[in-house]
């Protein structure tokens, strides 16, 4: 709008001076300044110009752009399509940051009209929709339903013909339930073990619940496999997220895996459960998820929020089905008895029979001259047929005790000569007529003749011991003697002779037969035995005997300890013995006859035997206290790492002083057993160290402590190290060595080697080498890593023992791996299976748990690249490391 005025005239007026302000030229700038802001406003002005270009430029510059976002704003208005566009843009995040229950009420009669005109519209885009959901559902429930119809019709046939099927249909009749139902009731033994409650998106364990007596391993472990085979069995055939194993079957355990929006449960049932179970099971999961959907859907690992899902798990574990315990069935184990009694019977005489028949089998086989060569029964007969020595057992008569019917035993023997020496004795006791003074006997398999007997029979027995067979025994007649009288008397007199020859104080210097008398001489000691007496028993005429003996004083000890009792009578506290040819007095006497028995040992001859009287003591009481004193003053000197210095006894007591070293015996405790009272000795002792090879090797062990491989002896007095050890401890034994030296002692380290591990690298390395590979998924190797696993097994076992005995020890690290496939949860748990099962594999395979350790490394410590060719084949494997310590 256009606004008309007056025509508005400045004052003329100049500047007084240079400070004053320009009034005129301030009035025009402020209505230039109106007019620019004011486009509309069109005063006139008079000395003013219309316009002044340098106002545009400034008016550009300072609101140029609330000008232009005001137009783009009032153009956006103006167009109902780019206004329908910017309002989509902003409305997500407007609906997203609205009140959830305004939002709802807003847009809820909107939604409900919409999706009812769409319906209307177009049925079928709501049936495509809702089809991938129902369908699964609806598709398991009739396979339940089938399953459920099957397994009750299988069970029905299995027992419809059976006993237990009679007597379950009288039941169905007495009840007034169906014959299916009655059947099921009874063969359906099932029990719940265990129920775990799995979190579907980590695998991770949420809940787990035992039967009572029930036992299992580690749960985390077995959802961990759960949860991998679940996710093999996706990743391998492309199933949708909402499928998945329902069943798993291993013996006479069943896995049955039920799926929840959030959270997984698996029933691990032991026997034969009915279908029924799953909606059971499928109850507890709804219930589950319908009372803790939100602290299931944000499960991180704590299960203090889920803390009622164990009860609810519980009502799972109780689920059982036993063995009804009715009544006994006796009418169907009484019409079995009448059908198995008679068959029964006639079985087992049928039995009895045959085994009667084995056993006279088996004892004719067990006697010489008889062997059976054929023997069967048929139809009800026993033949038997073989070859026998005349002069064996009667087959027939052997039949007696048996029990077998004679009338059956058709038998057909063939005769001939057995070589066994009981039989060969026989023929030849038949043919040589032995006399009575010859005896036959088998000793060794070989028949020996001994006794006397006449020339002639010798000739026919030498005879017969030639045309013996070359493979019979052997007849030894060289223990037969000539029974001629001249032959007996010479061998009666050498017996004789020799019994005097061995005769203590008798030497036989000549003895011959000449004209059937014997003449015998030599020399005698008086208290030796007398050879006229010895004579009796030897069967030699001592009228034909012609003897002539010397007297003579023999050396013998026992006739010169006879001569000594007799000259030196000793008391009763002594005793006399012979030991090693010298005779010892042992005991107490008196002064007196102690130097009587010395005088006596003196005068014995000098190739007579030794009289040792030092064993004989002095009876006094001073005397006997120094004797106890002298033997503990000789025990300590015995006793290394004791030196005595001086010992003395002076007025009833006894002093001793010397050098002991830590190590040896104390001086005190040998006082024991030594008859010395411990009051009267009085002893000092300085502490040294003694270089006695016991104590050296003592110090050595304590200071050096050698490894197992490495032992120190002593030998000839020198200490000698052998063994293998590390090259340090070779170093400071060496050092030891050099210092013990100094002191005279020689500590041998020349036979010490150094512990050469060469070998064992090489075995570790082919241990280390060697690799246990799986198939995708599986958690067991296939049957080609058996011979792997065999070997590797023996070079475990073989590597152990070879440590051990360089003085180390060897443990063994097994560890699993996995490929990329699948997500990481599950591939550190099937890798962690993996090399579980081979260590289980090596223990079975004699290797000791104790040496093998296991880990799972999932995806992250691979073979080769996963992209390579064999990436994936070459990373499922299990490594083996070997440590040492």
């Amino acid at each position: 709008m256009t606004s008309t005025v007056d025509p508005v005239s400045l004052p003329q007026r100049t500047a007084s001076n240079d400070t004053e302000i320009d009034r005129e030229a301030l009035a025009r700038l402020l209505i230039e300044i109106a007019r620019n802001v004011d486009p509309d406003y069109r005063a006139r002005f008079d000395g003013v110009p219309t316009a002044d270009p340098r106002m545009e430029t400034l008016r550009q510059l300072l609101v140029s752009r609330e000008i232009s976002e005001l137009s783009r704003v009032t153009h956006l208005l103006d167009e109902p399509e780019q206004l329908a566009a910017a309002v989509g843009g902003v409305l997500p995040s407007a609906a997203a940051r609205a009140s959830h229950a305004q939002l709802g009420e807003a847009l809820a009669p909107a939604v409900e009209r919409a999706v009812q005109r769409s319906i209307q519209k177009s049925p079928r885009t709501l049936t495509d929709i809702l089809y991938p959901v129902f369908l699964p559902a609806i598709r398991k429930s009739i396979g339940e339903k089938i399953d459920q119809t099957f397994q009750s019709l299988n069970e029905t046939l299995r027992h419809i013909f059976t006993w237990h099927g009679l007597k379950w249909r009288f039941e169905s009749w007495r009840t007034g339930a169906s014959f299916s139902e009655v059947v099921l009731k009874h063969s359906l033994i099932y029990r719940v073990e265990h129920v775990f409650l799995i979190n579907r998106n980590s695998g991770l364990l949420i809940a787990h619940v035992t039967a009572d007596n029930a036992t299992s391993e580690d749960p985390q472990l077995i959802s961990s496999m759960l949860s991998a085979i679940q996710d093999f069995v996706k990743d391998s055939f492309n199933e949708k997220e909402q499928s998945g194993l329902d069943t798993i079957r291993f013996g006479d355990l069943r896995l049955w895996s039920e799926v929840g929006p959030f959270a997984t449960l698996v029933s691990v049932i032991r026997g034969n459960p009915p279908e029924e179970l799953h909606e059971i099971v499928r109850d507890v999961l709804l219930r589950i998820h319908a009372e803790c959907s939100q602290a299931l859907e944000q499960f991180d690992g704590d299960s203090s929020q889920l803390a009622g899902v164990e009860a609810q798990l519980q009502t799972c574990v109780e689920l059982k089905q036993e063995e009804s315990n009715q009544g006994f069935p006796w009418l169907v184990v009484a019409a079995a008895l009448l059908v198995l009694i008679p068959a029964g019977g006639w079985f087992f005489l049928s039995w009895q029979s045959g085994q009667r028949w084995h056993a006279y089998v088996s004892r004719l086989e067990t006697q010489p001259g008889i062997i059976v060569a054929e023997q069967k029964i048929r139809g009800g007969q026993f033949y038997i047929a073989g070859l026998r020595d005349p002069l064996a057992a009667d087959p027939q008569s052997l039949l007696s005790g048996t029990q077998v019917d004679p009338a059956r035993v058709h038998s057909q023997w063939q005769f001939y000569q057995s070589l066994e020496p009981e039989f060969v004795l026989k023929r030849l006791t038949a043919s040589l007529a032995p006399l009575d003074t010859v005896r036959f006997s088998i000793v060794d398999d070989r028949i020996v003749a001994e006794g006397e007997a006449p020339d002639t029979w010798i000739d026919r027995a030498r005879a017969a011991a030639r045309e013996l067979s070359a493979g019979g025994p052997v007849f030894d007649i060289s223990k037969v003697r000539d029974v001629s009288p001249e032959a007996r008397a010479a061998e009666r007199w050498q017996a004789y002779v020799s019994r005097l020859g061995t005769q203590p104080g008798i030497t036989v210097a000549e003895q011959k037969i000449r004209d059937g008398q014997f003449y015998i001489a030599g020399l005698r000691d008086p208290l030796a035995a007398d050879p006229q007496a010895l004579l009796s028993g030897t069967q030699v005429d001592p009228a034909r005997v012609h003897s002539q003996w010397q007297f003579y004083q023999s050396l013998e000890p026992e006739f010169v300890l006879k001569r000594l009792t007799a000259s030196l009578y000793p008391p009763d506290t002594v005793r006399f013995s012979i030991v090693d040819s010298r005779i010892i007095a042992e005991g107490e006497a008196p002064d007196t006859w102690i130097d009587r028995a010395r005088a006596a040992a003196r005068q014995l001859s000098a190739g007579g035997p030794e009289f040792d009287i030092s064993k004989v003591r002095d009876v006094s009481p001073e005397a006997r206290a120094a004797e106890h004193w002298q033997y503990y003053v000789s025990r300590l000197e015995a006793q290394p790492g004791i030196i005595v210095a001086q010992q003395t006894a002076r007025g009833g007591h006894f002093y001793i002083s010397g050098l002991r070293d830590p190590l040896a015996a104390d001086p005190q405790a040998l006082l024991s057993g030594t008859g010395v009272d411990p009051a009267r000795v009085h002893s000092q002792w300085q502490f040294y160290q003694s270089l006695d090879p016991k104590f050296v090797v003592k110090r050595l062990t304590a200071s050096l402590t050698p490894p197992k491989s490495v032992r120190l002896s002593i030998i000839q007095g020198r200490i000698v190290a052998e063994g293998e050890a590390p090259a340090a401890w070779i170093n400071r034994a060496q050092a030891a060595a050099e210092q013990l030296s100094a002191d005279g002692v020689v500590l041998d380290v020349s036979q010490l080697r150094e512990l050469d591990l060469a070998e064992l690298n090489h075995l570790r390395q082919a241990i280390q080498t060697t690799d246990i590979f799986f198939s995708s998924g599986k958690v067991v190797p296939g049957p080609e890593q058996t011979p792997v696993l065999d070997r590797l097994a023996d070079q475990i076992k073989e590597f152990a023992q070879d440590a051990r005995k360089s003085g180390v020890t060897a443990r063994f690290m097994l560890t699993g791996h996995s490929d990329a496939t699948g997500r990481e949860t599950a591939n550190a748990s099937i890798s962690a299976a993996r090399a579980e099962t081979v260590r289980a594999l090596l223990k079975k395979r004699g290797v000791a748990p104790e040496l093998l350790l296991v880990r799972g490394a999932g995806t992250f410590e691979p073979a080769v690249p996963e992209n390579s060719q064999t990436g994936s084949s070459t990373n499922r494997r299990v490594s083996v490391t070997v440590n040492l310590d």
